[in-house]
This record gives C-alpha cells, sequence and structure tokens, in this order.
C-alpha cells in the first residue's frame, strides 16, 4: 500500500527521535514514509515533495526539523495537505528555537505543531487526521485510549497499593 503519512527530516541525525512515532504508525497499519529533505539545503526537492505529495497519494506531511525549523512552513506553503511541524532539540536553545520557528507560521500557512521531540503525539496526529475519514483507524484510536486508560489505572492501583 502507498504511504499514506510522509516524516520528512531536515537531517539524519532527527532520525533517532522519530522511532515512537513511527511505532504508532506501524501499531495503526498506516502505511508511511521517512525522507531527508531539508528546506534550506535542498530548496527544489522540498518544493517538488510537497508540490507532488497528494498526487501521490499522501494524505499527512509530517515536518521534522531543528534550528531554525522552517521545513514545516516552506512544505505547507506549496501543498493543500494537513502538515505537521516536529521541533527537534538540536540546537544550543534545546529545541526553543525550533518550537518557535515551528508554531510562528504567517497568516495562511497554518502548521500544527506538536511538543520539542514529540514524534509520538505528531503520529497520533496524523492517525486522527486520517481517522476523521476512516472508521478502521479511527477503531485503532479508541483502543488506543482504552489501553492507555487501562495502563494508568494499573500504575494507580499499584502505587496506592505500596503507599498505604
Amino acid at each position: 500500500m502507498n504511504p499514506l503519512v510522509a516524516f520528512v527530516c531536515s537531517s539524519d541525525s532527527d532520525l533517532p527521535r522519530l522511532e515512537a512515532g513511527l511505532q504508532i504508525l506501524r501499531d495503526f497499519s498506516i502505511p508511511f514514509e521517512v525522507r531527508i529533505i531539508p528546506a534550506h539545503r535542498t530548496p527544489e526537492a522540498a518544493a517538488e515533495f510537497a508540490k507532488t505529495a497528494e498526487a501521490r497519494g499522501l494524505r499527512v506531511l509530517v515536518a521534522v526539523a531543528g534550528h531554525s525549523a522552517h521545513l514545516g512552513g516552506v512544505l505547507a506553503s506549496m501543498t493543500a495537505l494537513p502538515v505537521i511541524g516536529i521541533p527537534i532539540s538540536s540546537s544550543a536553545l534545546d529545541g526553543l528555537d525550533s518550537l518557535m520557528s515551528t508554531a510562528q507560521m504567517p497568516p495562511g500557512v497554518p502548521v500544527a505543531c506538536v511538543g520539542i521531540d514529540a514524534a509520538r503525539n505528531a503520529a497520533l496526529l496524523a492517525a486522527r487526521i486520517l481517522g476523521a475519514s476512516d472508521p478502521a483507524t479511527r477503531e485503532k484510536i479508541h483502543e488506543f485510549h482504552r489501553r492507555q486508560a487501562e495502563e494508568v489505572a494499573d500504575k494507580d492501583r499499584r502505587v496506592r497499593e505500596q503507599y498505604r
């Protein structure tokens, strides 16, 4: 099956931070691809990727970038697809520069922004976007929530027993 979600990174150094998000997509059986297409060093490739993403069947783009983190905005300016930005803690500012660059897009260029290094939440948001029109994905999200609640309830039981 063709990928529905693309994680687009600025650098291969971002890849280790993606694994939790990619595992969510695997668990939900959502096909994805991972690319390295930095907006500043390969602007033509970034433009081509964004402009052709919809025609290639992609439904959600996830831009993974540190430092000035312009990748999300560049992609969003050239596609009608939803773009989720993951700011990466790759600089002396520990990701705050990336967070601000990703969250502060100009009017008309929306990029949803998750927390610093939050690939898991980006994948869950991508799944929710897909789930809005796909009942099977939506059911997997409901199941994820049930499992998460059960895990918390188990932890609560254990801590209450431990501190009696």
